[in-house]
């Protein structure tokens, strides 16, 4: 199955595992002031504050099913599984309880090594939309207790969601189970191709903590970073055992669900396999991810800086770390870090290509440009169109057209189908009065392509003027107006239509319109047509 087909599945059968947040005025009961600073530490991504702030409001209110689901998610985010747990038996009990408190009681259960709490988790997730993750619970629990796991995967088969878990799992349990040629066959048979790194790393770590440091390296020889001292500590971790499986099944749907907007679950999953497995720096990964688009940076940071240095995932950390960063806004910290994240040995496309974005986010279009050139050059193949696109407007930020303008058409070459780069290309050479046809037809291929996109909408409209096509201009303008009113270029575009038709009241309102929102740069020359209507 491919991986955007099984992720997309993934969120339409876990959308409702995150009910949106009840919107509620604080209990009557509570200490007005004390639950007011509260929501302020949840608002700011302080969950260690918001935490025990909702604990002391469930001390007065432990009844509150708006604080129960609020301390049950900042419970998780600070890690403080004890209210996380309370919050979620207190949902469970008015029977609001989202789906995934059954996922949280399981792991608590396990690693408390309380075998009915376990088979009480694991029928309440069969019940619910986390079922897919059964088969696989249900095998590690049965290999713990001596039982045979492999009839129990077997239930995955027909599953969709299921079934690429208990492959994976298969191996990971033949490891576990000392039959580690079977193993390393059904890994290099599995149909679980598209996430092959992460499948080999997990063989590879439960080899190693199965004492099969022989096997295990066959497959480490290509994962850079793994020193001695991280498979040592891998060795030492013990052998695989539910807790284990369970982590790193956690992991695997963690990973699938990265780039959807599910961060509350994607908390819960990392949270639950780092009580798990505290060596397993994946998680820490993907946590810190999910805890920075909560806008916990801080808490994210931490997280990061718990990855050792001589492991293979310190690079990935040292990249989440610049993410982390922009994504709070703190520019200046994120580029200096991304700088000697690029000028580091062993610099990958990808370390550079941030650093070129960040880079142009400060304005410095040339210096961005020679970063996407050496991303390039670390790519593989012709790098792609995106890199291709994103160095090509860079040149073309930095006043430098005629290097640009190759870059940009390969872009389009390599990706005819992509508005952005159609886009670019076509308004940059409308701006410049260079081939209008061709520009024109560039940008009618993006509307086509995007029809409810203002900029592009707008950047045909002015392609039309220029060629001297009102009548078809002046409609496009206006629609681009009407999507986005506060685009200062698409009013002044439009303002200047209406004046070589000679409707010039309307012209200088669109004008003014422009004036609201135009950089400084510009407002100048809205004055001047304000003053004087359009003089070339």
């Amino acid at each position: 199955m491919a991986p955007i087909i099984r992720t997309c599945s993934l969120v339409l059968a876990l959308a409702a595992t995150l009910p949106a947040a009840a919107q509620q005025a604080a209990p009557p009961q509570v200490d007005l002031r004390d639950y007011a600073r509260t929501r302020a530490a949840d608002a700011a991504g302080e969950a260690a504050l918001a935490a025990a702030g909702y604990a002391r409001a469930l001390d007065t209110v432990p009844d509150d099913q708006v604080l129960a689901m609020r301390a049950y998610r900042q419970g998780l985010a600070a890690g403080d599984f004890a209210l996380a747990s309370r919050a979620a038996a207190i949902l469970d009990r008015a029977t609001v309880a989202p789906p995934d408190t059954a996922l949280l009681a399981f792991a608590v259960a396990l690693h408390d090594h309380d075998g009915i709490g376990e088979d009480r988790a694991l029928t309440r997730l069969s019940q619910a939309q986390l079922d897919f993750l059964v088969p696989v619970l249900r095998a590690w629990v049965a290999f713990d207790r001596g039982q045979d796991p492999m009839p129990l995967l077997d239930a995955a088969r027909g599953n969709g969601l299921a079934t690429p878990f208990a492959e994976r799992h298969r191996v990971l349990l033949l490891i576990a189970a000392g039959k580690p040629d079977e193993a390393l066959f059904a890994l290099a048979a599995s149909s679980n191709v598209e996430q092959a790194q992460d499948p080999r790393i997990d063989a590879a770590i439960a080899l190693l903590r199965a004492g099969r440091k022989d096997k295990a390296e066959t497959i480490l020889s290509g994962l850079a970073g793994a020193s001695k001292a991280w498979r040592k500590r891998q060795a030492r971790a013990g052998n695989p055992d539910a807790a284990f499986g369970a982590a790193h099944l956690f992991l695997g749907l963690a990973s699938d669900l990265r780039d959807a907007d599910m961060a509350p679950l994607s908390i819960l999953l990392t949270r639950a396999a780092l009580l798990l497995d505290p060596q397993e720096d994946r998680a820490r990964l993907l946590l810190a991810d999910a805890l920075s688009r909560s806008n916990a940076t801080d808490v994210a940071l931490d997280m990061l800086a718990g990855i050792r240095l001589d492991g293979p995932f310190a690079r990935s950390a040292a990249a989440g770390q610049v993410g982390a960063l922009r994504r709070a806004g703190r520019l200046p910290e994120a580029l200096a870090l991304a700088e000697k994240l690029a000028a580091a040995q062993g610099a990958t496309a990808h370390d550079l290509r941030t650093y070129g974005e960040l880079l142009y986010q400060n304005g410095r279009f040339d210096d961005a440009a020679s970063a996407y050139g050496r991303a390039l050059g670390k790519a593989e193949g012709d790098g792609g169109w995106e890199l291709n696109y994103l160095r090509g407007a860079a040149l073309d930020r930095a006043g430098k057209w005629d290097e640009a303008l190759p870059v940009l058409q390969r872009a389009v070459t390599l990706a005819p189908q992509e508005p952005e780069a159609l886009a670019w290309l076509g308004n940059a050479q409308v701006e410049r009065g260079v081939d209008l046809p061709g520009a024109q037809a560039l940008l009618e291929r993006a509307r086509t392509l995007k029809p409810d996109d203002p900029e592009i909408t707008d950047s045909l409209g002015r392609a039309y003027y220029a060629e001297g096509q009102l009548a078809r201009a002046v409609p496009l303008l206006e629609t681009a107006v009407r999507a986005d009113p506060g685009n200062a270029h698409a009013n002044e575009h439009l303002g200047d239509a209406y004046w070589k038709l000679g409707r010039r009241m309307e012209a200088r309102y669109a004008w003014r319109a422009a004036q609201v929102t135009a950089e400084e740069a510009d407002t100048a020359r809205l004055k001047a047509k304000l003053a004087d209507g359009l003089t070339q």
